[in-house]
Protein backbone atom coordinates (compact mmCIF):
# COMPACT_ATOMS: atom_id res chain seq x y z
CA UNK A 1 0.00 0.00 0.00
CA UNK A 2 3.12 2.22 0.06
CA UNK A 3 2.24 3.69 3.50
CA UNK A 4 5.89 4.40 4.25
CA UNK A 5 5.33 6.86 7.10
CA UNK A 6 3.46 4.16 9.02
CA UNK A 7 5.87 1.36 8.11
CA UNK A 8 9.05 2.93 9.47
CA UNK A 9 7.91 3.37 13.12
CA UNK A 10 6.62 -0.22 13.15
CA UNK A 11 9.99 -1.51 11.92
CA UNK A 12 11.83 0.44 14.63
CA UNK A 13 9.38 -0.80 17.27
CA UNK A 14 9.92 -4.49 16.53
CA UNK A 15 13.73 -4.38 16.50
CA UNK A 16 14.26 -4.87 20.29
CA UNK A 17 11.94 -7.92 20.31
CA UNK A 18 14.10 -9.63 17.69
CA UNK A 19 17.31 -8.72 19.53
CA UNK A 20 15.94 -10.29 22.74
CA UNK A 21 14.48 -13.37 21.00
CA UNK A 22 17.02 -15.92 22.32
CA UNK A 23 16.53 -14.73 25.92
CA UNK A 24 12.73 -14.62 25.61
CA UNK A 25 12.50 -18.12 24.07
CA UNK A 26 15.38 -19.91 25.77
CA UNK A 27 12.92 -22.61 26.93
CA UNK A 28 13.05 -23.90 23.34
CA UNK A 29 16.79 -24.44 23.68
CA UNK A 30 19.49 -21.95 22.80
CA UNK A 31 20.29 -23.52 19.42
CA UNK A 32 16.66 -23.56 18.22
CA UNK A 33 15.97 -20.04 19.52
CA UNK A 34 19.17 -18.79 17.85
CA UNK A 35 18.14 -20.32 14.52
CA UNK A 36 14.65 -18.84 14.78
CA UNK A 37 16.15 -15.43 15.55
CA UNK A 38 18.32 -15.58 12.43
CA UNK A 39 15.32 -16.22 10.15
CA UNK A 40 13.28 -13.51 11.88
CA UNK A 41 16.24 -11.14 11.63
CA UNK A 42 16.51 -11.83 7.90
CA UNK A 43 12.81 -11.12 7.38
CA UNK A 44 13.15 -7.89 9.34
CA UNK A 45 16.29 -6.82 7.44
CA UNK A 46 14.69 -7.53 4.05
CA UNK A 47 11.74 -5.31 5.05
CA UNK A 48 14.12 -2.57 6.19
CA UNK A 49 16.24 -2.73 3.03
CA UNK A 50 13.13 -2.64 0.83
CA UNK A 51 11.79 0.32 2.81
CA UNK A 52 14.98 2.35 2.33
CA UNK A 53 15.25 1.46 -1.36
CA UNK A 54 11.60 2.33 -2.03
CA UNK A 55 12.00 5.75 -0.42
CA UNK A 56 15.26 6.29 -2.34
CA UNK A 57 17.57 6.49 0.70
CA UNK A 58 20.62 4.82 -0.80
CA UNK A 59 23.13 5.90 1.86
CA UNK A 60 20.85 5.08 4.81
CA UNK A 61 20.39 1.49 3.62
CA UNK A 62 24.11 0.60 3.53
CA UNK A 63 24.48 -0.61 7.12
CA UNK A 64 21.24 -2.64 6.99
CA UNK A 65 22.18 -4.20 3.64
CA UNK A 66 25.56 -5.21 5.06
CA UNK A 67 23.80 -6.89 8.00
CA UNK A 68 21.52 -8.73 5.58
CA UNK A 69 24.49 -9.95 3.55
CA UNK A 70 26.13 -11.21 6.75
CA UNK A 71 22.93 -13.01 7.76
CA UNK A 72 22.68 -14.85 4.44
CA UNK A 73 26.29 -15.99 4.88
CA UNK A 74 25.37 -17.35 8.31
CA UNK A 75 22.37 -19.41 7.16
CA UNK A 76 24.12 -20.73 4.03
CA UNK A 77 27.20 -21.88 5.98
CA UNK A 78 27.89 -25.65 5.89
CA UNK A 79 27.26 -26.04 9.65
CA UNK A 80 23.79 -24.42 9.53
CA UNK A 81 20.91 -26.93 9.89
CA UNK A 82 18.93 -27.72 6.76
CA UNK A 83 15.41 -26.26 6.60
CA UNK A 84 13.86 -29.72 7.03
CA UNK A 85 15.54 -30.08 10.45
CA UNK A 86 14.34 -26.67 11.61
CA UNK A 87 10.76 -27.41 10.59
CA UNK A 88 10.50 -30.44 12.91
CA UNK A 89 9.70 -28.19 15.85
CA UNK A 90 6.13 -27.13 16.66
CA UNK A 91 4.49 -25.33 13.74
CA UNK A 92 3.83 -22.27 15.91
CA UNK A 93 7.59 -22.02 16.61
CA UNK A 94 8.63 -22.09 12.94
CA UNK A 95 9.53 -19.08 10.88
CA UNK A 96 11.08 -20.37 7.68
CA UNK A 97 9.34 -17.82 5.45
CA UNK A 98 11.42 -18.67 2.37
CA UNK A 99 13.89 -21.48 1.58
CA UNK A 100 17.43 -20.29 2.18
CA UNK A 101 18.39 -20.89 -1.47
CA UNK A 102 15.63 -18.46 -2.47
CA UNK A 103 16.73 -16.04 0.24
CA UNK A 104 20.18 -16.05 -1.31
CA UNK A 105 18.70 -14.91 -4.66
CA UNK A 106 16.63 -12.26 -2.87
CA UNK A 107 19.74 -10.82 -1.20
CA UNK A 108 21.47 -10.70 -4.60
CA UNK A 109 18.42 -8.87 -6.00
CA UNK A 110 18.28 -6.15 -3.34
CA UNK A 111 22.07 -5.72 -3.68
CA UNK A 112 21.55 -5.14 -7.43
CA UNK A 113 18.77 -2.64 -6.69
CA UNK A 114 21.02 -0.75 -4.27
CA UNK A 115 23.99 -0.77 -6.65
CA UNK A 116 21.80 0.62 -9.46
CA UNK A 117 20.49 3.49 -7.32
CA UNK A 118 23.99 4.27 -6.02
CA UNK A 119 25.49 4.22 -9.53
CA UNK A 120 27.72 1.14 -9.06
CA UNK A 121 26.92 -0.46 -12.44
CA UNK A 122 29.71 -3.02 -12.54
CA UNK A 123 28.74 -4.31 -9.10
CA UNK A 124 25.09 -4.55 -10.26
CA UNK A 125 26.19 -6.59 -13.29
CA UNK A 126 28.30 -8.90 -11.14
CA UNK A 127 25.53 -9.67 -8.65
CA UNK A 128 22.95 -10.09 -11.41
CA UNK A 129 25.13 -12.74 -13.05
CA UNK A 130 25.49 -14.56 -9.70
CA UNK A 131 21.73 -14.41 -9.07
CA UNK A 132 20.78 -15.71 -12.53
CA UNK A 133 23.23 -18.63 -12.22
CA UNK A 134 21.63 -19.49 -8.86
CA UNK A 135 18.11 -19.24 -10.34
CA UNK A 136 19.09 -21.53 -13.23
CA UNK A 137 20.39 -24.14 -10.76
CA UNK A 138 17.26 -23.95 -8.60
CA UNK A 139 14.91 -24.20 -11.60
CA UNK A 140 16.33 -27.61 -12.47
CA UNK A 141 14.77 -28.88 -9.19
CA UNK A 142 11.69 -26.67 -8.77
CA UNK A 143 9.67 -24.25 -10.86
CA UNK A 144 8.83 -21.76 -8.11
CA UNK A 145 6.83 -18.66 -9.18
CA UNK A 146 8.91 -16.45 -6.87
CA UNK A 147 12.07 -17.42 -8.78
CA UNK A 148 10.45 -16.34 -12.05
CA UNK A 149 9.56 -12.99 -10.46
CA UNK A 150 13.13 -12.55 -9.19
CA UNK A 151 14.47 -13.40 -12.66
CA UNK A 152 12.24 -10.79 -14.33
CA UNK A 153 13.23 -8.09 -11.82
CA UNK A 154 16.92 -8.85 -12.27
CA UNK A 155 16.67 -8.58 -16.05
CA UNK A 156 14.73 -5.30 -15.73
CA UNK A 157 17.51 -3.82 -13.60
CA UNK A 158 20.19 -5.16 -15.91
CA UNK A 159 18.59 -3.48 -18.95
CA UNK A 160 18.71 -0.13 -17.13
CA UNK A 161 22.31 -0.83 -16.17
CA UNK A 162 23.31 -1.55 -19.79
CA UNK A 163 21.61 1.65 -20.98
CA UNK A 164 23.38 3.77 -18.35
CA UNK A 165 26.70 2.24 -19.40
CA UNK A 166 25.92 2.83 -23.09
CA UNK A 167 25.84 -0.86 -23.98
CA UNK A 168 22.78 -0.75 -26.25
CA UNK A 169 23.50 -4.09 -27.95
CA UNK A 170 23.29 -5.98 -24.66
CA UNK A 171 20.30 -3.87 -23.61
CA UNK A 172 18.25 -4.83 -26.66
CA UNK A 173 19.31 -8.47 -26.27
CA UNK A 174 18.09 -8.47 -22.66
CA UNK A 175 14.87 -6.72 -23.72
CA UNK A 176 14.32 -9.80 -25.88
CA UNK A 177 14.97 -12.08 -22.89
CA UNK A 178 12.55 -10.04 -20.76
CA UNK A 179 9.83 -10.18 -23.44
CA UNK A 180 10.27 -13.97 -23.67
CA UNK A 181 10.04 -14.37 -19.87
CA UNK A 182 6.87 -12.28 -19.69
CA UNK A 183 5.16 -13.77 -22.74
CA UNK A 184 5.43 -17.25 -21.19
CA UNK A 185 3.63 -16.18 -18.00
CA UNK A 186 0.38 -14.21 -18.25
CA UNK A 187 0.43 -13.24 -14.54
CA UNK A 188 3.95 -11.83 -14.77
CA UNK A 189 3.04 -10.04 -18.00
CA UNK A 190 0.07 -8.32 -16.38
CA UNK A 191 2.23 -7.21 -13.43
CA UNK A 192 5.25 -6.09 -15.46
CA UNK A 193 3.70 -4.75 -18.67
CA UNK A 194 4.23 -1.12 -17.56
CA UNK A 195 7.86 -1.84 -16.67
CA UNK A 196 8.42 -3.36 -20.13
CA UNK A 197 6.93 -0.26 -21.83
CA UNK A 198 9.13 1.98 -19.65
CA UNK A 199 12.29 0.05 -20.53
CA UNK A 200 11.41 0.13 -24.24
CA UNK A 201 10.93 3.89 -23.84
CA UNK A 202 14.36 4.26 -22.21
CA UNK A 203 15.95 2.20 -24.99
CA UNK A 204 14.25 4.37 -27.63
CA UNK A 205 15.57 7.49 -25.84
CA UNK A 206 19.10 6.07 -25.93
CA UNK A 207 18.71 5.55 -29.71
CA UNK A 208 17.36 9.11 -30.13
CA UNK A 209 14.01 7.72 -31.36
CA UNK A 210 11.91 10.26 -29.50
CA UNK A 211 8.52 9.45 -31.07
CA UNK A 212 8.90 5.78 -30.12
CA UNK A 213 10.08 6.78 -26.65
CA UNK A 214 7.04 9.01 -26.14
CA UNK A 215 4.70 6.26 -27.33
CA UNK A 216 6.20 3.65 -24.98
CA UNK A 217 6.29 5.98 -21.95
CA UNK A 218 2.65 6.96 -22.51
CA UNK A 219 1.79 3.25 -22.73
CA UNK A 220 3.58 2.77 -19.41
CA UNK A 221 1.53 5.59 -17.87
CA UNK A 222 -1.71 4.00 -19.12
CA UNK A 223 -0.86 0.56 -17.73
CA UNK A 224 1.04 1.44 -14.54
CA UNK A 225 -0.60 0.76 -11.19
CA UNK A 226 2.48 1.80 -9.19
CA UNK A 227 3.00 5.37 -8.05
CA UNK A 228 6.81 5.17 -8.24
CA UNK A 229 6.86 3.77 -11.78
CA UNK A 230 4.22 6.31 -12.87
CA UNK A 231 6.45 9.12 -11.54
CA UNK A 232 9.57 7.63 -13.16
CA UNK A 233 7.80 7.43 -16.55
CA UNK A 234 6.61 11.05 -16.24
CA UNK A 235 10.12 12.28 -15.42
CA UNK A 236 11.51 10.53 -18.49
CA UNK A 237 8.67 11.82 -20.65
CA UNK A 238 9.63 15.32 -19.50
CA UNK A 239 13.20 14.68 -20.74
CA UNK A 240 11.80 13.55 -24.11
CA UNK A 241 9.89 16.83 -24.43
CA UNK A 242 12.96 18.85 -23.45
CA UNK A 243 15.12 17.07 -26.03
CA UNK A 244 12.53 17.91 -28.69
CA UNK A 245 12.16 21.55 -27.52
CA UNK A 246 8.45 20.94 -26.84
CA UNK A 247 8.20 23.44 -24.01
CA UNK A 248 4.38 23.62 -23.98
CA UNK A 249 4.15 19.81 -23.59
CA UNK A 250 6.75 19.98 -20.80
CA UNK A 251 4.74 22.68 -19.00
CA UNK A 252 1.62 20.48 -19.26
CA UNK A 253 3.51 17.86 -17.19
CA UNK A 254 4.48 20.29 -14.42
CA UNK A 255 1.85 19.15 -11.92
CA UNK A 256 3.11 15.58 -12.26
CA UNK A 257 6.84 16.33 -11.91
CA UNK A 258 7.00 19.32 -9.56
CA UNK A 259 9.34 18.38 -6.66
CA UNK A 260 6.95 19.96 -4.14
CA UNK A 261 3.91 18.03 -5.44
CA UNK A 262 5.57 14.79 -6.52
CA UNK A 263 3.28 11.80 -5.82
CA UNK A 264 6.34 9.63 -5.17
CA UNK A 265 7.74 9.23 -1.63
CA UNK A 266 11.22 8.57 -3.03
CA UNK A 267 14.10 10.85 -2.08
CA UNK A 268 15.81 9.80 -5.32
CA UNK A 269 12.78 10.71 -7.48
CA UNK A 270 12.46 14.11 -5.84
CA UNK A 271 16.15 14.83 -6.46
CA UNK A 272 15.70 13.76 -10.10
CA UNK A 273 12.68 16.10 -10.41
CA UNK A 274 14.84 19.03 -9.25
CA UNK A 275 17.47 18.06 -11.84
CA UNK A 276 14.92 17.98 -14.68
CA UNK A 277 13.62 21.42 -13.69
CA UNK A 278 17.24 22.62 -13.71
CA UNK A 279 17.68 21.13 -17.17
CA UNK A 280 14.54 22.89 -18.44
CA UNK A 281 15.69 26.23 -17.00
CA UNK A 282 19.12 25.72 -18.64
CA UNK A 283 17.57 25.11 -22.06
CA UNK A 284 15.49 28.28 -21.54
CA UNK A 285 18.70 30.22 -20.70
CA UNK A 286 17.39 30.90 -17.18
CA UNK A 287 20.77 30.17 -15.65
CA UNK A 288 20.07 31.57 -12.18
CA UNK A 289 16.92 29.46 -11.89
CA UNK A 290 18.78 26.42 -13.23
CA UNK A 291 21.54 26.80 -10.62
CA UNK A 292 18.93 27.04 -7.87
CA UNK A 293 17.34 23.72 -8.91
CA UNK A 294 20.70 22.02 -9.39
CA UNK A 295 21.88 23.07 -5.93
CA UNK A 296 18.79 21.35 -4.51
CA UNK A 297 19.62 18.26 -6.57
CA UNK A 298 23.20 18.23 -5.32
CA UNK A 299 22.11 18.71 -1.70
CA UNK A 300 19.71 15.76 -1.93
CA UNK A 301 22.08 13.60 -4.01
CA UNK A 302 25.03 14.14 -1.66
CA UNK A 303 22.87 13.38 1.38
CA UNK A 304 22.11 9.86 0.07
CA UNK A 305 25.11 9.10 -2.20
CA UNK A 306 23.12 9.33 -5.44
CA UNK A 307 26.31 9.36 -7.50
CA UNK A 308 24.78 9.50 -10.99
CA UNK A 309 22.63 12.51 -10.13
CA UNK A 310 25.62 14.23 -8.51
CA UNK A 311 27.68 13.69 -11.68
CA UNK A 312 24.92 14.89 -14.02
CA UNK A 313 24.28 17.98 -11.90
CA UNK A 314 27.96 18.94 -11.78
CA UNK A 315 28.29 18.54 -15.56
CA UNK A 316 25.24 20.75 -16.14
CA UNK A 317 26.53 23.35 -13.66
CA UNK A 318 29.79 23.37 -15.64
CA UNK A 319 27.82 24.14 -18.81
CA UNK A 320 26.00 26.96 -17.02
CA UNK A 321 29.25 28.58 -15.83
CA UNK A 322 30.67 28.18 -19.33
CA UNK A 323 27.60 29.84 -20.83
CA UNK A 324 27.75 32.69 -18.30
CA UNK A 325 31.44 33.13 -19.04
CA UNK A 326 30.71 33.45 -22.74
CA UNK A 327 27.76 35.81 -22.24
Amino acid sequence: ERRFQEANPLLQQISPDIENWVVSYQHLGQAVAGQQKEYLQMFYLVLQVCYYLMVGQVKSVKAVLKQLQQSIQTITAPDWPVDADLSRSREADQFIWMPREHLCVLVYLVTVMHSMQAGFMEKAERYTDKAIVQISKLKTHTDSPILSTFHVMLVEHMIQCRLVMGNKTKAVSELGILTKLLSSNSLLLSRHRAQLHTLLGLYAMSMNCMEAAESQLNAALRTSKERELWTFANLNLAIVYLRQSRNSDFMALLDRISPDQLPSSSHCMKAAAYYIHGLQAFFSSQYGESKRYLRETLKMANAEDLNRLTSCSLVLLGHIFLSLGNA
